[in-house]
């Protein structure tokens, strides 16, 4: 029986031990064994470098035949190699690639030195890097130890080279929540909130579907939550194929604009629900603190009430109760006091009408997208706030699950299509 050297992989103060290999294999291990002192992902790398350059190799002999060896039936020759850089650990990388031409002259491109070389991961990790708060000139110290050999001639981790990469990625981020094609979505509620930053606003937009999966759909820029912004982003969504003809609840704050504009685009068919943590806040804002828990109380049972109608009496005998002393919380609260009850009208209740009472799952998308861009110092103009709104959307929604009280969806999609119907009979129903 033939046995075969063992490899011994010495520590820095001793030599490394071969069995006898060709020339380029040894010389291959010898690199990974120096970078195994480095550690695990330095000895990776470079066994992934050498696998890349056998790949390299093995694919100019295929089209120009083994190196020394004279073929007359070639259809290419080996024509010296040049500097290249592929991908590696977050960074571009040199490496010395070999080229071969064909023999009326035409360059041999390499299929597998493509493939290394494509920017697109590079392109994800910087996006996943700025999204998790990385500032831009920390890409290079946050990369994975890749070995003082790679380190030493990495590329692309310049603060400029990494904010280019990011502009690129958050355009096509915008690009792509801009056109989402809604035709094939049975989107059943749409909730509508605002984004302050940059003093500007931008309004965005999420969608329910009838299972319960949550979408951001859209988002519009402008100075304000008015009615013309609004309206710009409703009429955009109807145009993706949005549709509406079976009833649909929008769910937004108290902002006067935004029913305004549902009104406008949806007509009838649509529902308006008021958030009623919004409409709280707003109250507690006109109201002195030793009387803001007694009141925040009332409010809480009124909107609770399993009885629409007599919850709305409750909160109108609190409204002629605050008149006297806090006529601003009493304005306040009787402004759209009618689409607190919205849902509860609807006969909705339990998991599912606490879910959609406030407009807390746009809120919680806005909140991670602000997350996203608390690295940001200054806002060039409104494009930029817009791709770092959509990018953060759309990180967003990698974690969504479906909203709280989902399973009484269908109970929503039966009481929206028999609103925007009311003349249509149930199935089953005698004539």
């Amino acid at each position: 029986m033939k046995t075969v050297p063992t490899i011994r992989v010495a520590d820095s103060t001793d030599a490394v031990v071969w069995p006898d290999l060709p020339e380029e294999i040894t010389l291959a291990m010898a690199d990974i064994a120096g970078a195994a002192r480095e550690g695990l992902m330095a000895m990776s790398v470079a066994a992934g470098k050498a696998v890349m350059a056998a790949l390299f190799e093995a694919e100019v002999t295929e089209v120009a035949g083994p190196k020394g060896e004279h073929n007359q039936g070639r259809v290419a020759v080996r024509h010296g190699s040049e500097k290249g850089s592929v991908t590696l650990g977050g960074r571009r990388v040199s490496v010395i690639r070999p080229r071969a031409r064909t023999t009326d002259g035409h360059e041999v491109p390499l299929s597998s030195y493509r493939h290394f070389a494509a920017e697109d991961l590079l392109t994800e990790v910087v996006m996943e890097r700025m999204l998790a708060g990385v500032a831009t000139r920390r890409h290079a110290r946050i990369g994975e130890p890749v070995g003082e050999q790679v380190s030493g001639k990495q590329m692309s981790t310049s603060k400029s080279a990494i904010s280019r990469r990011f502009v690129r990625q958050t355009e096509t981020a915008l690009a792509e929540l801009m056109v989402r094609d809604l035709s094939g979505e049975d989107i059943k509620v749409l909730m509508i909130d605002g984004e302050h930053m940059a003093e500007r606003c931008v309004v965005v937009a999420l969608a329910i579907t009838a299972d319960g999966t949550k979408k951001p759909v859209g988002l519009w820029d402008g100075s304000t939550e008015n009615k013309t912004v609004v309206r710009a982003l409703l009429a955009d969504l109807v145009e993706r194929g949005l549709a509406f003809d079976d009833g649909l609840l929008v769910v937004c704050d108290g902002a006067k604009a935004l029913s305004a504009a549902v009104r406008e685009v949806f007509g009838d068919k649509a529902l308006i629900q008021r958030c009623t943590l919004h409409k709280r806040r707003n109250v507690a804002e006109h109201l002195p603190d030793k009387d803001k828990d007694w009141v925040d109380a009332k409010l809480v049972k009124a909107f609770g009430h399993a009885d629409p109608d007599q919850g709305l009496r409750q909160a109108k005998s609190l409204a002629a109760q605050l008149d006297k002393s806090y006529p601003g919380a009493a304005a306040s609260l009787r402004e759209g006091l009618q689409e607190m009850f919205t849902v509860a009208r609807l006969g909705i209740d339990g998991r599912l009408a606490k879910t959609l009472t406030t407009s807390n799952p746009v809120e919680s998308m806005i909140s991670i997208a602000r997350a996203t861009n608390r690295n940001v110092t200054r806002w060039r103009d409104g494009q930029m706030v817009l791709r770092w709104t959509a990018a953060g959307m759309l990180n967003a929604e990698r974690s969504f699950r479906r909203i709280k009280g989902y399973k009484q969806m269908p109970q929503l999609v039966a009481a929206l299509k028999r609103h925007a119907h009311p003349n249509t009979k149930p199935a089953g129903t005698a004539a």
